[in-house]
């Protein structure tokens, strides 16, 4: 969509900026920032004063015989787009007077910049931003002051991948989404890791994001060291698809955790080799093997699917055998646990925000971009989650069965 087509400047309006020039002096694009700044608490200051005359009934030069009155001025440090200015707040003798454009308390005399932040979470580029802002409120947002804006979400990023965690989750999964992203004049695809986890209480929480590319045990070790730093001492089952070198790494860092293949995945990768016309017969029998009451008969139905598809796709049930040590953890469950561990229905909503992303903004241009993005993201997502999944209760009781003294 192209930028919108300006409007003809009105005559008030050159009137306006011709008195600014020569009022300020503006040289540059910072003259121009401080001439706002100033305009922005004069106008405050008299709005503030407008709302002192109402208060009493009477102006600060009239007389009357109210007993309350005015009682001087105090100083007031508030945060707006072009940084922190001071204003005069008009005082009563009675202390009754409420301002309504600066309230008592209030730091912050715009929002604007909480507006950007929003935006910013819906996977707006700081160009779509800008002409979003110039649309609603009528002035322009340049996009490196939307940059500015949202790179004081760093630290805020930072405290949160540092925050203390839960001694034990039951369930832990490991997700990757992919990104493009610009680096150095190239695009390229990164991956974003995404660790969200259930609590002890059945809620669903991200954990932490990380991205990049590699994949290998060292680093998912030092992934899984991070949650041990942060307080995590056992998880019961980590679900995560095949990701190169999580095996050896969470036998490393959780010798008594179990990892569990993500039958969604496992299914997702199988059907990738089979054609179009075939590939709803051949997820149903999929169905028979990962549907199993129990692993023996499990292993009967793979043998059948395997023999049973084998002539035409030759090469689509070989990981089932291969990856069949962490498949298989899951039969020993009842249906209401499996669906918590083996499939990501608990991350579902996650994947579904990060793919909005995806369809607003085709490349980011950093990766630091994308950390931002995301972590508005999961934190829009997350204000959904106040309840417990569905009969967690139960759940509980039979992971308490299966792990004894491991839940306490």
């Amino acid at each position: 969509m192209g930028r919108r087509k300006r409007e003809p400047m009105s005559e008030g309006k050159r009137n306006i900026i011709a008195g600014l020039l020569q009022e300020y002096d503006i040289k540059t694009a910072k003259d121009i920032e401080d001439a706002l700044k100033d305009l922005m608490s004069g106008t405050i200051q008299e709005m503030l004063e407008a709302e002192m005359d109402e208060h009493p009934g009477y102006s600060s030069y009239e007389r009357s015989d109210n007993t309350d009155y005015r009682n001087g001025k105090k100083t007031k440090k508030t945060r707006g787009n072009f940084g922190e200015t001071e204003i005069e707040v008009p005082q009563d003798r009675d202390g009754s007077f409420e301002p309504k454009v600066v309230q008592k308390r209030q730091k912050d005399i715009s929002g604007i910049e909480q507006k950007i932040i929003s935006l910013y979470a819906k996977g707006m580029t700081t160009r779509q931003i800008s002409e979003t802002i110039e649309d609603i409120y009528g002035f322009e947002v340049s996009d490196g002051m939307v940059s500015d804006i949202t790179d004081r979400l760093i630290s805020q990023i930072e405290e949160w991948q540092n925050r203390p965690l839960d001694e034990v989750y039951p369930v832990v999964f490991i997700d990757a989404v992919h990104f493009s992203v610009r680096d150095n004049g190239q695009i390229k695809k990164l991956a974003a890791y995404v660790i969200p986890a259930v609590s002890l209480t059945g809620h669903k929480e991200v954990l932490s994001i990380h991205i990049g590319e590699n994949k290998s045990a060292k680093y998912w070790l030092g992934v899984l060291n991070e949650l041990k730093n942060r307080g995590v001492k056992d998880i019961l089952a980590i679900c995560a698809d095949g990701l190169s070198g999580m095996k050896e790494a969470a036998a490393a860092a959780y010798p008594q955790t179990e990892l569990q293949r993500c039958i969604v995945h496992q299914v997702r990768n199988t059907l990738k080799y089979v054609g179009e016309k075939n590939k709803k017969e051949f997820a149903n029998d999929l169905k028979t093997i990962y549907q199993a009451p129990s692993e023996k008969a499990a292993l009967e139905q793979l043998e059948r699917v395997t023999e049973k598809w084998e002539k035409d796709y030759p090469n689509a049930m070989k990981s089932w055998h291969t990856n069949w040590d962490v498949i298989s953890p899951i039969f020993k469950f009842s249906a209401q646990v499996r669906k918590v561990i083996y499939t990501t229905n608990a991350i579902e909503s996650l994947n579904s925000g990060y793919r909005r992303l995806n369809k607003q903004r085709s490349v980011f241009p950093s990766d630091t971009a994308l950390l931002k993005a995301l972590y508005l993201a999961t934190a829009e997502i997350s204000k959904k989650w106040t309840m417990p999944l569905r009969d967690w209760g139960k759940v509980l009781g039979e992971l308490e069965i299966m792990y004894p003294d491991r839940l306490n």
